[in-house]
């Protein structure tokens, strides 16, 4: 029987089709799906309706080889998967009346005064040649249908059913019908440049690597305030893989230098908190159109207190001069926004502070205060260490949510730079 190495994900529930209710379990099915090897390459979601749902199964049974479906295996009119991929398949649906016995024992289980609705008994047909699928946390059983060389494996929607039926899955048949070969990921995360640019910079190395032993596929991504190459490698061996990618992280880190600021997909944050540990050094962040967010950001990773002292939230030019120390004059002479104004809040935070970093920002985050000097999006951030200093003004483009997150991650990484400088 040929292995499963291309899988589909079905997602069915209208619900997950309103702004209300997030589809959550087709991460974690692809999650599973990659430890064996098995590719995902296609997602859909589908609202509870027949002729849709049927048509959205039939386009992914042409292109994989395994469907997993999650959702719509519930006793009521709206739960249609099960009737569906009977359809689908032409495989008549009948009763399993040891099913039928386990509802109505997990029913009476339960100390419900009345007996179980015979609604239910809808949980207990099974397409002819299907099996069911135990569910130890919910009524809804699930199926496994052979199709030839194809597998569909239907799952109830909530996640606390569906995930330990689908683990035990993986560690057993699934593991058995799968092409023997792991699937390893990795992302390296780069600042600094732009996407087109680094693409092609990193051209030559998407040759060298598609034309390997082992090959490595490579997919580029723009996010706001950073750039994710997204590298993925297949080998019977996931020793083997994971060595395949460690290299060619090394080959991009060869060609990005710096840039590159992970080669295992840690947030910025997390970089420069690492940074900061190794060098027993300390931190403070003046904080003007940031609101507190690059503070925030440094307070997500567990272990901050060991060094972020403080920080100042300095809206106000009035604010800027009580607590930072900033000259009233500079910032009449070169406005609010300026690099003199965010060196000054970096000095005042560091020396106030008696810390090794002090970071400035000051900035518009809009959508008003912009002037054609300084349009919205304008920031001017600085670092500074006793003996290092770094400054830049920026011009983001985007709603104030975007601006104010490229701002923090302009600084982080102003910050992550200044302490690799600092250490040469």
């Amino acid at each position: 029987m040929k292995p499963l190495s291309r899988g589909g994900i079905i997602a069915v529930g209208s619900e997950l089709l309103t702004p209300l209710r997030v589809d959550t379990n087709s991460l974690f099915i692809t999650e599973q799906l990659n430890l064996l090897g098995i590719e995902v390459v296609m997602k859909a979601v589908a609202g509870d309706d027949r002729d849709m749902l049927a048509h959205v199964f039939r386009a992914v049974l042409e292109r994989v080889d395994i469907v997993v479906f999650s959702g719509g295996l519930g006793p009521t009119d709206d739960d249609v998967t099960r009737e569906v991929v009977a359809n689908v398949l032409q495989r008549p649906l009948r009763e399993d009346e040891r099913l039928t016995t386990m509802l109505r024992e997990r029913f009476n289980a339960r100390g419900f005064p009345m007996p179980m609705p015979e609604i239910n008994r809808r949980q207990a047909m099974v397409p002819d040649g299907g099996r069911p699928i135990e569910n130890t946390r919910g009524s809804a059983p699930g199926l496994w249908i052979e199709r030839g060389d194809q597998l569909v494996v239907l799952l109830p929607g909530p996640p606390r059913e569906l995930r330990p039926m689908l683990t035990t899955l993986v560690a057993g048949d699934l593991r058995a019908r799968a092409a023997a070969a792991a699937l390893v990921r990795r992302i390296i995360k780069i600042a600094g440049r732009f996407e087109s640019e680094t693409d092609q910079t990193l051209q030559p190395l998407y040759g060298k690597w598609a034309a390997a032993d082992v090959p490595v596929a490579a997919t580029i991504l723009s996010a706001p305030g950073h750039i994710e190459l997204h590298l993925s490698a297949r080998h019977a061996s996931r020793d083997i893989a994971e060595q395949t990618l460690e290299a060619a992280a090394n080959d991009v880190v060869g060609v990005l230098g710096a840039d590159a600021y992970s080669t295992h997909g840690a947030l910025l944050e997390r970089v420069v908190g690492d940074l900061l540990v190794e060098r027993g050094l300390t931190i403070g962040v003046a904080e003007s159109c940031t609101g507190g967010l690059i503070t925030s950001r440094l307070t997500d990773i567990p272990g901050s207190s060991r060094y972020l002292d403080r920080s100042v939230v300095s809206y106000s030019n009035e604010a800027k001069t009580d607590l930072l120390g900033v000259p009233p004059e500079l910032i009449a002479e070169h406005g609010a926004v300026s690099e003199p104004v965010a060196l000054a809040m970096a000095d005042g935070i560091r020396s106030h502070a008696g810390v090794s970093v002090g970071v400035g920002v000051t900035g518009i985050a809009g959508p008003g205060g912009g002037t054609p000097d300084k349009p919205v999006g304008t920031v001017a951030i600085a670092a500074m260490t006793a003996a290092t200093t770094r400054s830049r003004v920026f011009r983001f483009t985007g709603e104030r949510e975007t601006v104010k997150f490229q701002a923090s991650q302009a600084a982080l990484d102003m910050v992550r730079r200044l302490l690799l400088e600092s250490s040469q």
